[in-house]
């Protein structure tokens, strides 16, 4: 039985690995729960799940936790608060696997401290990866810690990839990684109306249900930006061998194209539930609850390239994985800092982007050597990107 911390277990993510962990109860047992505020779901997970440790963020948080666990005889959980106490029960000897699902620059250190420690890393945190690159990757290979992607599309890919694909994607024969889009909920919107987008429209995705930010960011394709950047440093793929594909219809995850011509295609239904289950199982499989896939109902399936007009935050994602160093980092901070003003009514939709172009033009972008460098800039960018805003 392996033990599993769950970092985010309030959001869709951490309530989806709970459903298929609870699926599996000979398998996993839930060692550790970690939220930010929303202290009535955790509350409710600790109930169900009976975690070892339970962390949230603020003192007076866990103070309010500890006395309603112990008032409902849950006395037993260690309730811990502060960042420190996200990275020490992702790095504790009885967790086996820890499923990264911290949304934003937040999760960076957690996520870091549990692949330093060697564990089996299910990451569904795109920004820890997005904002630290090389050095993330090197610590994966010195620990021997084994990296399991959640994202539907890197999970794809990975089903869809030989088994030595870590020699880099032209080694092992593949020409392009496909990666497949929505196109969230604007693909057809005329473009003039994005200037009067409010963060109910951004938030309703026609195919998932995700946490407010990702959803935005799904809204601006900023998230499929950073999947690029997440794919180049998962199969060590060069940016021009990333292609975005919209497929409306959610379908197909991504799929992988080699060189003899053969494309292999992950195909589901959207429920995030199915790679979730996979990284939990792997290299096995089992059941995930997730409804199977109708063909018939299908019928069809269409793709079509993503227009950078009406996208303009892919096109800024494929600049600051081409010119590497701080730059990724500098675009997620950018990009947080942004739909963090839209979804509080503080920014237009199509400024988004707006901010984000104008740090990249303002924040100098060095080397990534440290763990230093990368926060420093993350920071430095901040401040620019409120600045701009206000």
């Amino acid at each position: 039985m392996k033990g599993i911390c769950i970092l985010g277990s309030t959001g869709s993510i951490g309530v989806s690995t709970l459903d298929v962990v609870a699926r599996h109860p000979d398998r996993y047992r839930v060692v550790a729960l970690t939220a930010n505020g929303n202290i009535d779901r955790l509350f409710e997970q600790c109930r169900e799940h009976r975690p070892r440790y339970a962390v949230v963020i603020r003192d007076e948080v866990a103070a309010d936790l500890r006395e309603r666990l112990a008032a409902a005889g849950l006395g037993d959980i260690d309730v811990l608060a502060g960042a420190e106490a996200l990275e020490r029960v992702a790095a504790l000897p009885e967790v086996d696997s820890v499923m990264a699902a911290i949304v934003g620059a937040a999760g960076l250190l957690p996520t870091l401290a549990a692949a330093k420690a060697g564990k089996d890393v299910l990451l569904a945190n795109k920004e820890a990866l997005v904002m630290s690159g090389q050095l993330f990757m090197a610590e994966v290979v010195r620990s021997g810690a084994r990296l399991l992607p959640i994202d539907s599309e890197h999970n794809a890919v990975f089903q869809c990839m030989p088994a030595d694909y870590r020699a880099g994607t032209r080694a092992v024969g593949v020409r392009r990684i496909l990666l497949t889009a929505s196109g969230g909920p604007f693909l057809n919107k005329p473009l003039a109306e994005l200037e009067s987008v409010t963060p109910e429209q951004a938030v309703a995705h026609p195919n998932w249900v995700m946490g407010r930010k990702i959803s935005v960011d799904s809204a601006t394709m900023m998230n499929k930006g950073l999947e690029v950047i997440e794919a180049c440093l998962l199969f060590d793929a060069d940016p021009d061998d990333v292609q975005v594909v919209v497929h409306r219809q959610s379908v197909i995850h991504s799929m992988v194209d080699y060189v003899d011509g053969t494309v292999l295609a992950q195909m589901g239904t959207p429920d995030m539930r199915i790679p979730i289950a996979h990284a939990l199982a792997w290299p096995q499989r089992f059941d995930s609850g997730a409804e199977p896939l109708d063909l018939f109902g299908v019928q069809q399936l269409n793709f079509e390239r993503p227009d950078l007009e009406r996208f303009p935050c892919l096109r800024l994602a494929y600049e600051a994985v081409r010119a590497g160093g701080t730059a990724p980092a500098i675009l997620n901070a950018a990009n947080e800092v942004a739909v963090a003003a839209f979804l509080d009514h503080g920014l237009p939709f199509s400024a988004i982007p707006r901010v984000i172009e104008h740090c990249m033009e303002v924040v100098a972008t060095g080397p990534a050597d440290s763990i230093e460098a990368v926060l420093q800039a993350d920071e430095e960018t901040r401040k620019v990107a409120q600045k701009y805003i206000t």
